[in-house]
């Protein structure tokens, strides 16, 4: 009999699903262009089993359960399947967890003691004939494109043995190749780090190392042209919080940010620390890129650590405003004879975070971006959330511009991440639509909701309205129809 602790991160909004299923042909309101033939791929953390301590276990332990929406012919059709890891297969077999807390394989049960730790619970993306399931802290889970079964892990023919695989993967348009980076391979709390790409057969083509300033989170990343940048926030650990299993990360107020830069094409000499001296939390990147000898990083950023359940190492109550994140650009000059950050502008006015682009830009000089927003002035009617507030709004930002254009969702819920599908693959940047899931907190049920990407102002135009809600999940991402062909 399972029994999950009656703690926020099961309950209300983060209420477990647990299930697997199907449904061939999903209730749909309004009309779903007869243009979108492609499909939906996204994941949430949603544990098989009850925290093997108890309690005081992390959102980001959950096994990854990821979701399929398949859109053809103006019909959408749901798959959901586990990522059966090493670590779901095990704990399947035993009918109870056996691995311990958020990166601590110290609190793991004997019998697994040296297995992959890995949920794959926070990414997923279609290259190179098969669907990737991810999370930063193990390698890459391979899964199958139309039925969601698991293949298992791989090390790309040996290319790249790494234990740790990053979640935020960039696809560079103009190679075609995957890039991506890896952290912490070397062991727990090594401040070791690795860029590679690896191209549409498989065949790892770029690798480079560096080290990082301190241990950190390095959650995501972005491509700038030539370059890669790499932001660090001042969220670190040391082995007396695992000896202790405290939660993995705390936010160190008195470390400083930096903005790593280096070549795509070399082996990680010439990477430069670029430093902020007041640190500034930046979880999620919107686009980078290059200009002359300046690279532009924006990224939503706060005052503190933006994670409620990584707690401030001097004991610091969470301060929910000065958590909150605002998207701004951060720039560097390559010029300079100081590693020394040049500059930190605001870019929008509304605060948010799970920052989209039109993924065809991705380290190009771009014009449009969507976050998903806080409308504090709104009402909520919902239980509370897990974050700073309720995340409401979809907004999309020109970023050229500087105009902002948002469409709330409502005093009953909330929206997840959203995610950018092109009109055609030669249309203009934004010249699309977005889709995003929409939360009914009251009545329990989610929609996937459409949305103009450049008219998000006006609502949905078409809602595939699922008979349950799902799990509030991390990242996903768009393939046509053409990779799952492929």
């Amino acid at each position: 009999m399972v029994h999950f602790p009656q703690e926020p991160i099961y309950a209300d909004v983060l209420r477990l699903v647990r299930l697997e299923g199907d449904i061939g042909d999903i209730e749909i309101e309004g009309e779903i262009p007869a243009e979108m033939d492609g499909a939906f791929y996204r994941v949430h953390p949603d544990p098989q089993f009850a925290p093997k301590a108890g309690g005081g276990d992390q959102f980001f332990n959950g096994d990854g359960m990821v979701t399929m929406f398949r859109f053809k012919d103006g019909k959408v059709s749901f798959k959901q399947r586990y990522a059966k890891t090493d670590k779901w297969k095990l704990e399947n077999e035993a009918g109870r967890a056996l691995f311990g807390s958020y990166r601590n394989p110290r609190t793991d049960d004997p019998s697994v003691i040296g297995e992959h730790r890995g949920t794959a619970n926070t990414n997923v993306l279609v290259f190179g004939g098969d669907l990737l399931a991810m999370k930063e802290d193990s390698p890459c889970l391979v899964m199958d494109k139309h039925t969601l079964d698991t293949d298992g892990y791989t090390d790309w023919n040996g290319e790249l043995p790494l234990r740790t695989f990053g979640a935020h993967p960039k696809i560079d348009m103009e190679t075609g190749n995957f890039c991506n980076i890896s952290y912490a391979a070397k062991g727990d709390l090594s401040t070791d780090g690795t860029y590679f790409e690896i191209d549409r057969d498989g065949n790892v083509v770029a690798r480079a190392e560096f080290e990082v300033p301190y241990y950190t989170m390095l959650h995501d990343f972005c491509i700038a042209g030539d370059y890669v940048v790499i932001p660090v926030s001042p969220y670190s650990s040391d082995p007396s919080v695992l000896e202790q299993d405290r939660p993995h990360f705390y936010y160190d107020r008195s470390l400083p940010t930096y903005l790593g830069v280096m070549r795509r094409d070399g082996d990680g000499s010439d990477m430069r620390w670029f430093k902020h001296e007041e640190g500034m939390c930046s979880c999620h990147v919107m686009n980078a890129f290059a200009e002359g000898t300046k690279i532009q990083l924006d990224t939503p950023v706060s005052k503190i650590g933006s994670l409620p359940f990584f707690p401030d190492k001097d004991g610091a109550p969470f301060d929910p405003e000065l958590a909150m994140t605002e998207l701004a650009r951060i720039t560097v000059d390559l010029a300079s004879n100081e590693d020394v950050v040049e500059s930190v502008t605001k870019l929008g006015e509304a605060p948010g975070e799970f920052p989209r682009i039109d993924d065809r830009m991705a380290g190009k000089p771009y014009e449009h971006g969507w976050m998903i927003t806080y409308d504090l002035e709104k009402p909520y009617n919902g239980p509370p959330g897990p974050f700073a507030g309720v995340i409401n709004t979809l907004t999309h930002f020109n970023v050229k511009t500087g105009k902002e254009e948002s469409w709330w969702c409502g005093p009953d819920g909330s929206l997840q991440e959203p995610c950018f599908i092109p009109r055609s693959k030669d249309a203009p940047e934004g010249d699309g639509w977005l889709v995003a899931l929409v939360d009914d907190h009251l009545r329990n049920y989610s929609d996937l909701c459409i949305f103009d990407a450049l008219d998000v102002a006006k609502g949905p135009i078409a809602r595939a309205k699922l008979p349950i809600r799902l799990r509030q999940g991390l990242h996903g991402n768009w393939a046509a129809a053409d990779l799952l062909a492929a």
